[in-house]
């Protein structure tokens, strides 16, 4: 089974969003609308020690590991969770689902699918 490496990604004691953007082959830009921050909240210190910032960066980082073993890469873990539709959630995507603060649900629909029932 593959799994994250969560230290790879923390930079002193925050997660460093240049670390995850660069596994995932893509801009700090892009994750910060992903995860629907505000643009200078990957770029600018305050913004990026922010609790809000770096839980979003956290939460997204515990789902695509949950994921990856399933997906088979970081890079398609981070594709299903921003495109693929949840059944039960109104076709909404991991990631608008962790932009609206319910990661939670996330974790509860991949528990439901891991343990062979329907989401």
């Amino acid at each position: 089974m593959i799994s994250i490496q969560f230290d790879a990604y923390i930079e002193g004691s925050l997660f460093s969003p240049a670390k995850i953007a660069s596994a995932l082959r893509t801009t700090k830009a892009e994750i910060s609308e992903t995860l629907g921050l505000a643009s200078d909240a990957l770029i600018r210190r305050q913004r990026m020690e922010a609790t809000k910032t770096q839980t979003r960066l956290r939460e997204m980082l515990e789902i695509l590991n949950r994921v990856e073993p399933i997906t088979g890469s970081i890079l398609g873990a981070y594709a299903w969770f921003r495109s693929e539709p949840l059944q039960g959630f109104g076709g909404q995507t991991p990631d608008q689902l962790v932009r609206a603060g319910d990661a939670s649900q996330v974790h509860a629909y991949l528990d439901r699918v891991m343990a062979g029932g329907y989401a």
